[in-house]
């Protein structure tokens, strides 16, 4: 049994827990501590001193409760057997990490899922050597970064996951503006992850988030993008003119849409709907400039009528004229007023037998 007379670790890149390979010690042998190192010795399983960097020789005051384990008389040369661990404090960055699978957010300004991915890095550091040797090392000779990685790495994801999207929904961050907070969520993941690797003996240190990203041809964004156009839009033209704008867009496609007689009945009170629609307008224009006020309208009967099937209407009896000018054929759909028990033919109506469709003015030129 060779007694060891100096102890030392020369480190190594990656490696941040090494034990000496040699646990016969004696009084005198020599312990060397380099910067950013912490030397333990473990006797049974238990941590009894700690030295920090500088050059040791071992004697019963500085290892006080070894001495009280092993119980060597003062003054004595005999061996004893101690394990001794150098914990590397020493920062380690530029470690990646990245989400396996995209987080699912609701964008708080347009209310749309959207999955998002995001990737960084993050730098770390050995805060209690002494909690961390317990807590991890065991009887292994060595732990190093990859190992620590390991073991953090489904710790660190599950984390920041519910973390980042704490942040973007309690901030109200839109999706599409979070590339301008990337500064502000690293801090705050970076604050919200160290107490869990505290508990370790780990400090997180230098979180950041590179970039938080939606996938190009996910359909959600083109989503998120089309409704952030239209609020820019309503923004600059206004919500008032935007709607006018719409409903002209509204008769163009109706004019498009014209064909056979239960379609152009139903295109001709579309177009007579939008053109109310934008003859209010109009009139809310001409009225502002205006002083006079005009008579109250007239009641109006209304008219209801069964097309492919299905109830339609109500219509004034002007738009049933219109539609008549445009096809004779609505005369034999089923027509309701109020005051009648059944439906009847629009032929039986009085008011349209004698309707002479070519006093009525032509169809408006496109």
């Amino acid at each position: 049994m060779a007694i060891i007379d100096i102890v030392k670790y020369e480190q190594q890149e990656g490696v941040i827990v090494h034990k000496f390979p040699s646990c016969d010690l004696r009084w005198g042998t020599q312990l060397v501590v380099y910067p950013g190192q912490i030397a333990f010795f473990v006797k049974g399983g238990k941590v009894c001193d700690k030295f920090t960097d500088g050059t040791y020789t071992l004697k019963t005051k500085n290892i006080p409760l070894l001495n009280k384990v092993i119980n060597i008389p003062f003054g004595s040369d005999s061996p004893f057997q101690a394990d001794v661990w150098f914990v590397n404090t020493l920062q380690r960055l530029s470690l990646k990490w990245g989400t396996e699978t995209p987080i699912q957010l609701e964008d708080p300004k347009y209310e749309i899922i959207v999955p998002v991915r995001a990737y960084g890095q993050y730098g770390f550091c050995i805060s209690n050597a002494e909690l961390f040797l317990s807590s991890f090392v065991g009887n292994m000779p060595h732990f190093d970064e990859q190992q620590l990685q390991s073991y953090f790495r489904g710790l660190l994801l599950m984390k920041l996951t519910d973390i980042i999207a704490k942040k973007i929904i309690s901030d109200k961050i839109p999706v599409l503006e979070i590339l301008t907070h990337l500064q502000e969520i690293s801090t705050y993941c970076e604050n919200e992850l160290k107490p869990y690797f505290a508990d370790y003996g780990v400090e997180i240190i230098l979180f950041n988030i590179i970039s938080i990203n939606i996938p190009e041809n996910d359909a959600s964004l083109t989503e998120i993008k089309k409704a952030k156009n239209l609020s820019a839009r309503l923004k600059i033209t206004g919500k008032e003119n935007y709607s006018l704008e719409r409903s002209f867009d509204v008769m163009d496609k109706a004019a498009e849409n014209e064909s056979g007689t239960g379609a152009a009945f139903i295109n001709a009170g579309l177009g007579l709907g939008t053109s109310l629609n934008i003859g209010k307008h109009i009139s809310e224009q001409l009225l502002s400039n205006s002083e006079i006020t005009p008579p109250p309208i007239p009641s109006t009967i209304s008219y209801y009528l069964v097309v492919n099937g299905k109830q339609e209407g109500p219509y004034t009896e002007q738009e049933i004229r219109n539609a008549l000018a445009k096809d004779s054929y609505v005369l034999k759909l089923l027509a309701w007023k109020k005051g009648m028990s059944d439906w009847q033919p629009l032929s039986t109506f009085q008011e349209f037998v004698d309707t002479d469709t070519k006093n009525c003015p032509p169809p408006i030129p496109q």
